[in-house]
């Protein structure tokens, strides 16, 4: 009743606010027509409420008449000028009032955050309600109140205040979201779910977050059913079902042999074959097998190397595996529980191989799922990981494998690539450049796995510039290059030599000081890999001189000299037939030579005829590779002749599309436009085919914008 009645309160308050207004816009207004109107209607109002105000003094049904009778109504005795004045008066009152309360509102909406930040929401609760009777349309207050009844588990409460918040704003993200959570919490799935929906319609940007709010109904509700059916198979009397129960009976026996214990969870595991067994395990409490049984507990703790402790350590190691494959809520109960979230790092650093093994085994069931991984990051401290899995490089045994597979799986998740910096520079950095260096006696594919996987942490703005500055692993990587490829090509070494290629790519995009001193080093590695018969390793070469080529003009001149000009112009007629993938780093590659290098413009002119190659890459889809042709063609226009050599060809049609081709980089058509440029200037018989392609303008407007800028 009492909400009723609020809503009822706020609705007419509001109402009249707005009548109130429109009365004093029609008073005041310079239409003599509409100002009789408006006092017509604001006498009415005034009557109506006069009759309001006798209603409330009627007591037994008869009228106590409070006003004097010999006395004229003042009302009825006031100019339009003056009922204006009080209007306006009354409304500045009202809104100096509802100033204040806002301000005291906003107070005590302060002093409910600070009494739920401190876990007091009881507290929170009390402020939230008292900011709301100075303030009943503040929509935060219900939103925040909403909150503080989902962590008191009165999620009905929570429910109503979401949907006051939503009466005050229809599209609060905030009344949604907490709707969703209370209605999840009441087991209202179908309903929670449309509190997301209604999200997504209304903020399109929050589809991460309701991916994960409604990932995570469906995780509950899956639960649910499948510990419903768990429990009508016990009850039925299922064997299977029933041996579940009955083995963890047994198992709960204190002070047993550990053989005992071993047998009887290797029993245990057995019936782990669907999921009703790790349903019923779950709910049979299964998980206190490790927190409950002393023996259990202090042999697996302890990491006894006794046969028996190993075996039952293996035993259990095994029984999570079996219970956890493809089970979430059982992955999210075993990875909160206290005893694992401290042993599991104790169990990869274990002295005995199956161990190890088995660990590395469990771990696998999390990170190969999107879910798993998320689980690992939020509840594990992972900040030792990245070590930890490369220094299984060095095994030659499948420990070595999962361990980088693991690798690979967790580097998808930011946040482990945020606990990566941690130890990067003090523990990990120093392993992985004596791993470099230690290609004749590591796992080679392991340890190409893992440059790459160091590769993709690069992504990590952080990791990458600790990579960067660490001339050790610069150093360490140029070493890796020349053992691979000049010493041990086996096709491993290549694996290896692809991956490092990656990997210097990562670290050379942005210019560095080091990168500046290794260019022209990293510049003689590139050109004498362009020989290797594996297209990836040349493709990789070619990217990561473009980088060094960049960052020194001297690296430029020592290309060019080496014949890179010719190299590149062979490869892109290689693309242009269709051959090779990308034209991207080659193209790169020329243009950076011929920006510094009036020898690499003379190359292209000799080497490419009438700048056939160039012609063919202005018409790519690739907008950056187009964009590079039209610079490498204006720069090669620079040199005498070039522009009469291609008066029989489309050149002039071809740059004037791309100029005025609608691309995402405007130095694409700045590029178009120059070569253009140049091309009439060299040779004025283009300018007679520029007129009749009408692309004059063309010309002018290009002029135009790079003077503005």
């Amino acid at each position: 009743m009492s909400a009723a009645r609020d809503e009822r309160d706020l609705q007419e308050f509001l109402s009249n606010v707005d009548e109130i207004a429109n009365l004093i816009q029609g008073l005041s207004s310079t239409d003599t027509a509409v100002q009789e109107k408006a006092i017509i209607d604001a006498e009415k109002k005034i009557s109506t409420a006069a009759l309001k105000d006798e209603n409330k003094s009627r007591v037994d049904r008869t009228l106590i008449n409070t006003r004097n009778s010999g006395c004229p109504n003042q009302e009825e005795m006031m100019s339009p000028e003056s009922f204006m004045s009080a209007l306006e008066k009354d409304a500045a009152e009202r809104a100096k009032a509802r100033k204040e309360n806002e301000a005291l509102a906003n107070a005590l909406k302060e002093k409910g955050n600070d009494a739920f930040s401190r876990g007091d929401y009881a507290g929170a609760v009390k402020k939230y309600t008292e900011g709301l009777k100075k303030r009943k349309d503040m929509q935060v207050l219900y939103t925040n109140r909403a909150q503080a009844y989902i962590k008191l588990q009165e999620y009905e409460k929570a429910i109503s205040d979401c949907d006051w918040a939503l009466r005050c704003d229809e599209n609060c993200v905030k009344a949604f979201f907490h709707m969703g959570k209370a209605y999840l919490a009441l087991k209202q799935f179908s309903k929670a779910r449309a509190c997301y929906q209604k999200i997504l319609a209304t903020d399109p940007r929050k589809e991460k977050l309701c991916k994960d709010c409604i990932d995570e109904i469906d995780l509950e509700e899956k639960r649910q059913l499948e510990e419903e059916r768990a429990l009508e198979e016990l009850h039925s009397g299922e064997a299977a079902a029933v041996s579940v129960s009955e083995l963890l009976q047994k198992l709960s026996k204190p002070d047993e042999n550990v053989l005992y214990y071993t047998g009887g969870i290797q029993l245990l595991m057995d019936l782990m074959q669907d999921c009703t067994g790790q349903t019923l395990f779950r709910t049979s409490n299964g998980f206190s097998v490790i927190s409950d049984n002393e023996v259990v507990r202090r042999v697996f703790s302890s990491e006894d190397k006794s046969p028996a402790g190993v075996e039952l350590s293996l035993a259990l190691l095994r029984l999570w595996q079996a219970v956890c494959k493809e089970n979430v809520e059982n992955q999210r109960l075993l990875v909160t529980h206290p005893a694992v979230n401290v042993q599991l790092p104790a169990l990869l650093t274990s002295e005995v191989p199956e161990i190890q093994e088995e660990c590395l085994a469990l771990l696998a069931l999390y990170a190969q799922a999107e879910h798993g991984r998320s689980l690992l990051v939020r509840h594990l401290n992972l900040t030792k990981w990245l070590q930890t899995f490369m220094s299984f490089v060095r095994l030659f045994d499948r420990r070595a494998s999962r361990a980088v597979n693991l690798l690979t799986d967790l580097v998808l998740e930011e946040k482990f690539k945020v606990q990566c910096r941690i130890k990067l520079s003090t523990e990990t950095l120093p392993l992985f450049t004596q791993l470099l260096g230690s290609v004749r006696t590591v796992n080679q594919p392991a340890l190409a796995q893992c440059i790459a996987v160091m590769g993709d942490l690069c992504s990590d703005g952080v990791v990458q510039m600790q990579l960067v500055e660490s001339q050790e692993c610069w150093q360490a990587c140029l070493g890796l290059v020349d053992e691979c490829w000049l010493v041990n090509k086996s096709p491993r070494s290549t694996e290896c030599l692809h991956s490092v290629l990656g990997l210097m790519m990562n670290l050379s995009v942005e210019p560095s000081l080091i990168l500046q001193e290794l260019a022209e080093e990293i510049t003689r590695k590139c050109l004498s890999l362009f020989s290797s018969k594996d297209g990836r390793i040349v493709t990789r070469a070619i990217g990561l001189l473009s980088h060094a080529l960049r960052a020194s003009p001297t690296a430029v001149e020592e290309a060019v000299s080496q014949g890179v000009v010719k190299t590149m112009i062979t490869f892109l007629k290689v693309v242009c037939e269709g051959v090779a993938a990308s034209a991207d780093y080659p193209v790169k590659t020329l243009a950076l030579c011929v920006k510094s290098s009036r020898r690499a413009q003379e190359q292209i002119v000799k080497v490419d005829g009438k700048c056939y190659t160039l012609l063919r890459l202005l018409r790519s889809e690739n907008e950056t590779v187009a964009g590079n042709a039209a610079y490498c063609l204006g720069r090669c226009l620079e040199v005498p002749g070039t522009a009469t050599k291609l008066l029989d060809t489309e050149v002039v049609k071809i740059l004037l599309k791309l100029a005025v081709r609608e691309v995402q980089k405007a130095s694409v058509q700045e590029n178009a436009a120059i070569a253009l440029g140049k091309l009439c200037t060299a040779d004025a018989r283009h300018v007679s085919r520029l007129r009749e392609l009408n692309g004059m303008a063309v010309l002018n407007d290009t002029v135009k914008h790079l003077q503005i800028h």
